[in-house]
């Protein structure tokens, strides 16, 4: 069997970059693009409770809002390179665009799950195409010279959104409907859109008549729509333990070599795997992926923790994990400029050693930590995000022409997304799984002649606490103690995964210096 590339009729004319003004309104406008969909993302996750409690559903139905928009995501984002080449870079991107405002509308008005959760679903599959072609257009309205500028305003918004996400929808739950989540993306969208066709309208390639791979798609949405149920409802149902895990599990693996099996061999395939033909692409987009989900991982396990051990209110465990932003603002730039004079490779290096730097610092944390402690390892990391998204995208997208950019940027997006939903729930497993060790092997210290147990049954005493409620203290102790053992075996894992990813950086083809 053998990749088969892309058709291409013949090589498509070059377009000349944007300049001045023009240039800097459609770096706003595609920025605001990516922000909008990142932030949607997000936005929603701190808002599951109300919106459950509103329509009537139980916690776990209403998690669906989440996975419905994942799963229909995780199935558009790939196919973004076949409908750029199919319908145009420029109309799927408007198309997409103003369908996303039509159905967020649809979701603020939704009176009930079912309906809510079908319009997530249509959201989900519009959205795909958004990051990856602003991503994309956005290259192209600069001169290759200034690509690192491009990549790194792009980066910028795809990494401080997430930050944003979580506060903004816990204000949004708290003062006002939680419809609101979804109509903001109204104006933006709009605007949006409104701009992208005065600005890009005159900036399309051109288009090739493709067949449709119909059972590509098909065998697409069976494997990654039980991929993604499958990460999605893991934890709920225990897992494997689970016979609808278990069956989702043996469908995603089945589908994925079928699918792998039909593409490779398909003359017009819906997803072109000759990108992973190139060493930097493949290299990068399993550096980034890799990265990004041990990433993701951290920013879900932190806020967790914080809030079920620490105290910490919903409100103040998302502004603690904020300061990550700004020093991502300010480097952003920087990297972007660097692009052209250093080696994108040595500035991930730096950017992962970064990373296992500030996971090393939180695998330091205990029961008493400080909240300036916990800000302090979210500040510095600010820089390894800088130096992350965009050099590694550089790479990713190094020696592509224009007609694939789109692909490859959809593949690896792709290929990122599924990492940090991957990364997400195993990691709740393994720290909720060690946890419970930990609680079990601390638990054997505690009986009626341990010196250390009776004093704190004593200080408890002392406060007024005694019998059964004394019992219950210590067990809240050994939970929090349990859990921070957890958490700092998860956080130095972390950091061991950060540097052993900079070997795999190494090997990637270095990209030609602008």
């Amino acid at each position: 069997m053998r990749a088969s590339a892309p058709p291409s009729a013949s090589q498509p004319p070059l377009i000349p970059p944007l300049e001045g003004g023009a240039r800097l309104m459609a770096t706003i406008v595609l920025a605001l693009a990516t922000l909008m969909i990142v932030l949607d993302m997000t936005i929603a996750n701190v808002s599951i409770p109300t919106i459950a409690g509103d329509l009537g559903v139980s916690a776990s139905q209403g998690a669906w809002v989440i996975t419905s928009f994942a799963v229909a995501n995780a199935i558009a984002v790939p196919l973004t390179g076949w409908l750029a080449r199919r319908f145009g870079q420029v109309r799927v991107f408007l198309w997409s665009t103003v369908l996303f405002v039509a159905v967020s509308l649809l979701c603020g008005l939704a009176r009930s799950l079912e309906m809510l959760v079908a319009a997530r679903v249509f959201q989900g599959l519009v959205a795909g195409p958004i990051i990856s072609l602003s991503q994309s257009l956005l290259l192209q309205c600069y001169p290759k010279a200034l690509a690192g500028i491009a990549l790194a305003v792009w980066g910028l918004t795809a990494t401080v959104a997430p930050v944003i996400g979580p506060i903004l929808g816990g204000w949004i739950s708290d003062n006002a409907h939680w419809g609101w989540i979804f109509y903001i993306n109204i104006p933006i969208g709009l605007a949006t859109a409104g701009m992208s066709w005065l600005l890009l309208k005159k900036r399309e390639l051109p288009t090739v008549r493709l067949p449709i791979d119909v059972t590509g798609l098909a065998l697409l949405v069976l494997w990654v729509g039980a991929m993604q149920l499958a990460l999605d409802k893991g934890k709920e149902l225990d897992w494997f333990g689970s016979p609808l895990i278990v069956a989702l599990a043996v469908v995603a693996v089945v589908g994925f070599c079928f699918f792998l099996a039909w593409e490779l061999t398909e003359k017009h395939p819906i997803i072109d795997l000759a990108l992973f033909t190139r060493r930097s692409f493949t290299l990068g987009t399993l550096s980034i992926s890799l990265a990004y989900g041990v990433f993701f991982a951290n920013v879900v396990i932190l806020p967790l923790w914080l809030q079920q051990y620490l105290g910490y209110t919903a409100t103040w465990a998302g502004l603690v994990t904020a300061p990550v932003g700004i020093l991502t603002l300010l480097f952003t730039p920087l990297v972007g400029k660097a692009m052209g004079k250093i080696d994108p490779r040595f500035i991930v290096t730096g950017a992962f050693v970064v990373f296992a730097l500030t996971s090393f610092m939180r695998a330091g944390f205990n029961a008493q930590v400080d909240t300036l402690h916990v800000i302090w390892p979210q500040f510095v990391q600010g820089i390894a995000l800088a130096g992350f998204f965009v050099p590694l995208t550089a790479i990713i997208l190094s020696g592509l022409d224009p007609a694939r950019t789109a692909a490859a940027s959809g593949l690896s997006n792709f290929a990122r997304i599924t990492a940090g939903a991957f990364g997400s729930s195993l990691s709740i497993t393994l720290w909720e799984d060690r946890a419970a060790l930990h609680h079990a092997q601390l638990s054997e210290a505690i009986h009626a002649y341990s010196p250390a147990t009776q004093r704190t049954l004593d200080a408890l005493a002392e406060q007024g606490i005694a019998g059964d409620q004394a019992l219950v203290a210590v067990n809240r102790i050994i939970d929090t103690q349990a859990a921070v053992l957890s958490a700092t075996e998860f956080f130095w894992a972390s950091g061991v995964l950060f540097l052993l990813l900079i070997v795999c950086v190494a090997f990637a083809k270095p990209t030609r210096r602008g």
